[in-house]
């Protein structure tokens, strides 16, 4: 074989190697974690008498973005992951359930509607690159939404509405974190609206979200 020829071989070889898992990786469908108990999360609140326990997991480190298809901190988007775990012996209600992210200087944040973050994507601040320290470069962001990251918003947000005896439900809220530059420090999330299966409310629940940055 010619040494040309030869050369043009092993080089077609190493791009297949390296490109192609590459390409694979982008392409990866949305795959939901899988939830642990509640309870076995540094950041949760445990309510004993109801046997219900809420948990919070930020994904707020590039390790953990990798879930997803889009790098939601570049948008100044904080994904919260939220477990739900029923230890007692009657389902929970969720369909009313409110999530509330209260910041260190007491913002009030509701959870981002599917829209508000299709329009962030699409058109991003200047201002949302790197607003809370992560280990990212900084860039120029551009629109990011196609089917698979649309497809992919949709299958993590938190949509249970209820659950079932002896386990969990979990989910994605996702919060506009993008004029806050340290969103977890002094930071708390509060849940109400969940109800026993009698219909009565239960007590909130709160959450310090600086115990998942320790």
């Amino acid at each position: 074989m010619h040494r040309p020829a030869r050369l043009f071989r092993i080089l077609i070889l190493l791009s297949v190697l390296f490109f192609v898992p590459a390409l694979s990786h982008a392409a990866k469908d949305f795959v939901m974690p899988t939830p642990q108990p509640a309870k076995t999360y540094p950041a949760h609140d445990e309510h004993g008498d109801e046997g219900l326990t809420v948990g919070l997991d930020p994904y707020d480190t590039e390790e953990k973005a990798k879930i997803f298809t889009v790098n939601y901190s570049q948008y100044g988007i904080l994904p919260i992951f939220v477990i739900v775990t029923n230890d007692g012996d009657q389902p929970v209600a969720l369909s009313g359930m409110k999530a509330e992210f209260v910041t260190g200087d007491r913002t009030k944040l509701n959870p981002s509607s599917e829209d508000d973050i299709y329009r962030r994507l699409n058109h991003p601040k200047a201002s949302a690159t790197n607003r809370y320290p992560l280990p990212f470069p900084s860039k120029k962001v551009k629109g990011a939404v196609g089917e698979k990251t649309m497809a992919e918003i949709q299958s993590a947000q938190f949509g249970a509405k209820a659950v079932e005896p002896h386990s969990s439900q979990a989910g994605f809220l996702f919060f506009d974190v993008s004029d806050i530059s340290t969103p977890l420090a002094g930071s708390h999330f509060y849940l109400t609206g969940v109800h026993d299966s009698k219909g009565n409310e239960l007590m909130y629940f709160e959450i310090s979200l600086e115990k998942a940055s320790n």
